[in-house]
């Protein structure tokens, strides 16, 4: 299993869009091996045609904030196809989490997009998989830049706003206080909307409109606080090499929180680590199913 570990340095302070960064090759290696990909949802969640479900094996490359999925065996020197650029996944804001609900096969982890795709992907082993589920929330905690300024005025039907695909340009600690603001934004808008509930009279559109917004609002609040955990982890570390942080995780008690794979049923967990007064709702979720419960299929 080949596996690279490059410094975490700021890879680019362009501000270049990742789409437009998609050919570079002087964006840094964060990891690499064999993955076996299933796509679950489209942009937006929407599920996708039984038929196009399949599982298909691919040689992953984790270089910078985009995830290539090449078929065949990996050579550096090889040029990406056009179908590889068509695979790549883009990790910003992006959650990895295991799929502890999928028993169809073992070491199968999770990945939700900053459109609401969602993926799974199986790793060779165990230890495998814990490692992408930690690369890739490390890399996308510390290069994924800050959203932009709400829309000003009210809005009636629900939509998720549109995140950045740049690359931050702020340094560890301020992309951690940055993540902090928006975990103590989110928690309070999920603790003043989980206070006010529909009448259970109410049903149709206004009942989705409230579950869509309590569903967004409780992945944002573990996302961010996955960010915070491990960010506070590695800056606590001092450590540079992602090979020598995961070991430092995995040995040190006070980090191992941080190594733990996330869950979207206990939010609270993100509120215990990065210690901030938030409302605890104990995941309970209004109606639907959790967002990492994947129907097997």
């Amino acid at each position: 299993e080949a596996d690279t570990s490059k410094s975490m340095k700021r890879v680019s302070s362009s501000g270049k869009s990742l789409s437009d960064g998609m050919h570079s090759t002087g964006t840094l290696l964060y990891k690499n091996g064999f993955l076996v990909r299933k796509v679950h949802a489209d942009s937006d969640g929407k599920r996708r045609p039984r038929g196009k479900r399949g599982w298909k094996t691919f040689y992953a490359i984790l270089k910078g904030l985009i995830l290539y999925l090449q078929k065949g065996e990996y050579r550096p020197d090889k040029q990406l196809s056009d179908e590889d650029l068509k695979n790549a996944v883009s990790i910003h804001h992006s959650l990895a989490m295991k799929a502890s609900d999928y028993s169809k096969r073992p070491n199968v982890f999770y990945l939700r997009t900053a459109d609401w795709r969602v993926y799974l992907f199986q790793a060779p082993n165990a230890e495998q998989m814990q490692s992408w589920i930690t690369r890739i929330n490390t890399v996308a905690a510390l290069f994924s830049a800050p959203p932009f300024p709400a829309a000003i005025g009210s809005q009636k039907k629900f939509s998720r706003p549109l995140l950045p695909g740049t690359m931050s340009k702020l340094s560890e600690e301020e992309q951690m206080r940055s993540h902090e603001a928006r975990f103590r934004a989110i928690s309070n808008d999920l603790g003043d909307l989980r206070s006010y509930p529909p009448d259970r009279k109410v049903k149709g559109r206004e009942m989705e409109e409230y579950r869509q917004r309590d569903e967004y609002l409780d992945f944002e609040k573990t996302r961010y606080g996955t960010y915070i955990m491990l960010l506070r982890a590695k800056i606590r570390s001092g450590e540079e090499d992602l090979a020598l942080f995961e070991s430092l995780l995995l040995e040190d008690s006070s980090l191992q929180r941080a190594h733990s794979s996330p869950t979207l049923q206990d939010s609270s967990q993100a509120s215990q680590v990065s210690q901030m007064s938030s409302s605890r709702d104990g995941g309970k979720r209004v109606s639907g199913s959790t967002p990492h419960t994947l129907p097997q299929s």
